[in-house]
Order: structure tokens, then sequence, then C-alpha cells
């Protein structure tokens, strides 16, 4: 099983058009081959020390059955094109990719 943590970091003003064009994708990609979990996720201030909180960042955590499949779901039609439609909007992203220990 592979673990994948996606943080994007969306430009100021951004977010509400950014959440508007992923959200509709997380059902189709819920129902991809491979695919055990797919969420999204934002901070909440949980006043724990060293938490460090982006009011703009939103995290994807995911489960794929295999590092195929994953590299199978980037390479789907609706991912291409939400990357093509989001590309102006997103300021950073950091990807994870893991396998348990």
């Amino acid at each position: 099983m592979i673990h994948v943590i996606a943080s994007i970091r969306v430009r100021q003003g951004q977010l509400a058009s950014f959440l508007e064009i992923l959200k509709p994708n997380v059902s189709i990609v819920r129902e991809e081959k491979g695919c055990i979990e797919y969420v999204l996720t934002m901070d909440v201030d949980s006043g724990l020390p060293p938490q460090a909180l982006d009011e703009n960042g939103v995290t994807v955590i995911e489960k794929w059955d295999s590092l195929e499949a994953l590299r199978d779901h980037l390479a789907t039609p609706h991912m291409v094109a939400f990357h093509e439609k989001v590309q102006d909007m997103v300021e950073e992203v950091s990807l994870k990719v893991l396998r348990e220990v």
C-alpha cells in the first residue's frame, strides 16, 4: 500500500475557486482502480505546538494499493484537466509518497 500526502498552497484569494474545481474530482478519484482513500483536508487550529497553520493550504490524504495505481491516477484525463485548470491558482505543491515500515 502507498500513502500520499499532497500539500497544496493556493494563491491568496483563490482558495474558493480552487476547491470548486477540486471537489467534483473526489468522487471520480475514489472510483479509480487501486484507490483506497482520497480525502481533502485543511488545517484546524489545535493549539498544539509546533503546528503551522496555513489558511490557503489544502492537503489531500491518499491511499493507493500500489505505486502503479498512483501513477495511473495522475495520468487520468480528469486529473490532467484539473492540473491545467488550477495551474495559475497554485503557489506551491509538496508531495510525500510513503510506504509502511
